[in-house]
């Protein structure tokens, strides 16, 4: 009986002292360890658990959603609306409305920005929607490369924003006229469009989402590509959350911009495109920027 009384406590002993231990584990208490280096000494990170159900559940189910409520939207508005025409015929007169420096600037950051998309969306995606297609093997190759594309391309990015802003920020910044633009939903409704100068109201918009999104996502994104400068786990999970949330708000705007320069405005494309557009164009869309042009001409 003494024997078997002495088993039993032992037993229990050992499952309250496994307990103990397992729970300091779980709370991510510093232990002993023989390798040296930054939370080497860490078993077990509990917020990396928090980390990506907030990854693979909320921030992936409702990035997914926005991106494509809005791909849905713009669609419904071109089949039903159509694109912006020309209210009266073209003139034959360009005018010179980018030059070839900040058409290349553009194209730059454009590309780079649609291949960090691309990959971007791999990595969160690929293994929910592309292993049933493509299959393991095939998916890891793909994500590995996308892996690699997207952590070297993302400096490129950040090169071809600054640029972009410092050419283009004393055009966007925002003053009275952007607010009558606003009120006139920038003429998407109706036949009647409002004053705007080089850049108008929608233009500005975008390019400060593109400046404040564009700098979290690149300063998240270098945290992330060099993680040797003694950033934690616990700031390399924020900075990801931050990164993913700043990303989708940039394809968000990104679809706006495209869909306004391309498909739902004619002439715009040509702009960036050749660098010059009509002059019933300029007049239509910018007529303040029209008319200093005007007024620097020689008579």
């Amino acid at each position: 009986m003494s024997l078997l009384f002495l088993v039993c406590t032992n037993v229990i002993s050992a499952e309250i002292s496994d307990s103990d231990s397992w729970r300091q584990i779980r709370e991510g208490i510093a232990g002993y360890s023989a390798v040296k280096g930054q939370e080497t000494d860490v078993l077990i990170q509990g917020s990396g658990q928090n980390w990506r159900q907030l990854r693979n559940g909320v921030i992936a189910r409702y990035l997914g959603m926005f991106v494509s409520l809005t791909l849905l939207f713009f669609g419904l508005f071109y089949f039903f609306r159509g694109p912006i025409k020309l209210t009266q015929s073209r003139t034959g007169i360009t005018i010179l409305r980018w030059s070839t420096f900040e058409r290349v600037i553009h194209w730059y950051t454009a590309l780079v920005f649609i291949l960090l998309a691309l990959t971007g969306l791999i990595l969160l995606y690929g293994r929910s929607l592309l292993i049933p297609l493509i299959g393991h093997e095939l998916f890891s190759t793909l994500a590995t490369y996308s892996k690699l594309t997207h952590n070297l391309s993302g400096p490129f990015f950040l090169i071809g924003l600054l640029f972009m802003f410092f050419m283009w920020v004393k055009d966007n910044i925002p003053n009275h006229v952007d607010i009558a633009w606003f009120k006139a939903f920038g003429g998407l409704i109706g036949n009647q469009h409002p004053s705007a100068d080089r850049m108008n109201a929608g233009e500005k918009s975008w390019f400060w989402l593109l400046a404040v999104a564009g700098i979290i996502v690149s300063g998240t994104g270098l945290v992330l590509d060099f993680a040797n400068f003694g950033q934690d786990r616990f700031i390399m999970q924020i900075c990801h959350l931050l990164h993913t949330l700043s990303a989708c708000l940039l394809m968000i705007g990104a679809i706006g911009h495209i869909y306004i320069g391309t498909l739902g405005t004619e002439g715009a494309f040509e702009g960036m495109k050749n660098g010059r557009v009509d002059s019933t164009w300029a007049k239509q869309h910018h007529d303040l920027w029209y008319n200093k042009i005007k007024e620097k001409e020689p008579d």
